[in-house]
């Protein structure tokens, strides 16, 4: 099977903002507890943060992590969280039906942030709490001294303010399933009103209004448009979300899955773009793809965990290679669609649907999915280029039209290097990858990174490594005047990372 690729320094749609690369850490299952979080762990440091999961946090050079939620946050109330710690309230927390010890807290959290060199990204409660609440947390954070809030801050040993920047506007409020659900009228009525009030109080934040919690609920669109509607002049992004499952083992289909993403992607910039028109205005709203990853591997089990414990092991998904392939399409995806995503959040980061795994006492280590992420967030800075791809294309159930090449590419020009995603969808065919590539100089291959595995259901645990990436040999470049061409082979099911440099 042969696929064509074509660059040029001037296909470009656009920079990559290093927020693409965020991450989230919810209040859920051992997310926290036992996950960043573990006093009395061998590894744990002076705070009870646990160095082996921060030294894996900074591989992934993560820029910003979406706290505390998530589902938990519509029934959570930030005050909980700081001050003494013997002090504070242990809760029912009713998202996910466990109990809520508040040890950690905000305070708590940006300690841990500065550990492991990424930003905050909070998210506020507009389903049981309101504006009042969310103006208060941002005085509290972010106003240096001298007002109720931010001198109790200090009073709870916090001298410098966090400057907190990004700020989620409530989470998933479209869904019946969310504390204080609301309709896109409540909701974009009341996040205008909490818009306001927080960049009042802080006129330098960025404000993330709630989109639909995936592009199959019955108000996708309809939501978007009202809230807009609403919010447009005072936010700066509508968010989205999209799990991927593969319930009915079918290969073919679940590696099809990132083009209803990349669907979802193009559709909500449209309808960004009607209410711009509407309005007249010349401001843009991009788009925060701040909940994404593969989901579905720990329902049955998650079914059976008793209610009411705190830290239990929910949303534990075992990955596999199979599920890494398709964390690959979808990074691929969010580069292709660069000019527009500003912020991505693989959802989460430790534990819960997450790249790595923790035992309580016990090691940690990096999951089937950890290596793509690593790969795009490490390689893929810089201007993405999407040129004409040319591949064969087969039809699964749900999807027509999906390219065997799955494929985008980063320009880096301040390493002068070229680097090129590509996720080989043939369950038994390699695949022949020609690339001609314009106006770049003489280059060379720096190496091929490749990872697949035969058995498309082998997982990585504590003890073993069966999935990982492997320097590949055989790609060859062959410069002539002002291009260049490269042949790669890639094998089947594979992701793939080929990076070239000035020769």
């Amino acid at each position: 099977m042969k696929a064509k690729i074509t660059l040029h320094r001037e296909f470009s749609i656009g920079e990559v903002d290093k927020r693409l690369y965020g991450s989230f850490v919810e209040h859920l299952g051992r997310c926290v507890y036992n996950g960043i979080y573990e006093p009395g762990h061998p590894q744990a440091d002076e705070k009870g943060f646990r160095k082996d999961v921060i030294k894996l946090v900074n591989e992934l050079n993560v820029p910003i992590v979406r706290y505390p939620g998530g589902n938990f946050v519509s029934g959570y109330d930030w005050e909980d969280g700081v001050g003494p710690v013997d002090k504070r309230p242990v809760r029912q927390e009713l998202a996910w039906r466990t109990l809520e010890s508040n040890k950690v807290g905000l305070n708590e959290f940006m300690d841990w942030c500065k550990r492991a060199k990424t930003d905050p990204m909070y998210a506020i409660n507009l389903g049981s709490k309101g504006p009042d609440a969310a103006r208060n947390i941002v005085e509290y954070s972010n106003f240096p001294k001298g007002t109720y809030w931010s001198d109790l801050r200090r009073s709870h040993g916090v001298a410098d303010p966090h400057n907190i920047k990004l700020w989620c506007l409530g989470n998933e409020m479209d869904g019946p399933w969310q504390i204080c659900h609301r309709s896109a009228e409540e909701y974009g009525k009341v996040a205008l009103e909490a818009a306001k009030i927080m960049k009042w109080a802080d006129p330098d934040i960025e404000l993330v209004a709630c989109g639909s919690s995936n592009a199959r609920m019955p108000t996708f669109g309809s939501w978007e448009a009202e809230v807009l509607d609403h919010t447009y002049n005072h936010v700066d992004y509508i968010s989205l979300h999209i799990y991927f499952a593969n319930r009915e083992d079918d290969t073919p289909n679940f590696l099809g899955r990132s083009l209803e993403m990349d669907s979802f992607i193009k559709t909500v910039a449209g309808i960004c773009d009607y209410i711009k028109a509407k309005k007249r205005s010349k401001k843009q709203i991009n788009l925060s793809f701040d909940e994404w990853n593969v989901w579905f591997h720990s329902n049955q089990q998650d079914r059976k965990i008793e209610s009411w414990q705190e830290a239990p092991p929910l949303l534990e998904d075992v990955y596999t290679m199979e599920d890494a392939l398709v964390v690959g399409c979808a990074l691929i995806t969010l580069l292709k669609n660069a000019d527009r995503v500003k912020i991505a959040c693989l959802a989460q980061l430790v534990n819960v649907i997450a790249p790595i795994m923790t035992e309580n006492g016990g090691p940690a280590w990096r999951q089937t999915i950890y290596f793509p992420f690593m790969h795009a967030s490490a390689f893929g800075r810089g201007t993405v280029l999407l040129g004409p791809v040319v591949s064969e294309k087969y039809d699964s159930k749900e999807y027509n039209d999906i390219p065997w090449l799955e494929t985008v590419s980063v320009f880096n020009e301040e390493k002068n290097e070229i680097v090129i995603f590509a996720v080989n969808r043939s369950l038994d065919q390699k695949l022949n990858l020609e690339t001609d590539l314009y106006d770049f100089g003489k280059l060379k291959v720096i190496e091929h990174i490749t990872m697949h595995n035969s058995d498309l259901k082998a997982v990585n645990t504590s003890k073993e490594e069966r999935v990982k990436p492997e320097n590949v040999s055989g790609s060859k470049v062959e410069n002539t005047g002002s291009s260049t061409k490269l042949e790669a082979l890639l094998p089947p099911a594979s992701w793939n990372v080929i990076r070239l440099g000035k020769e």
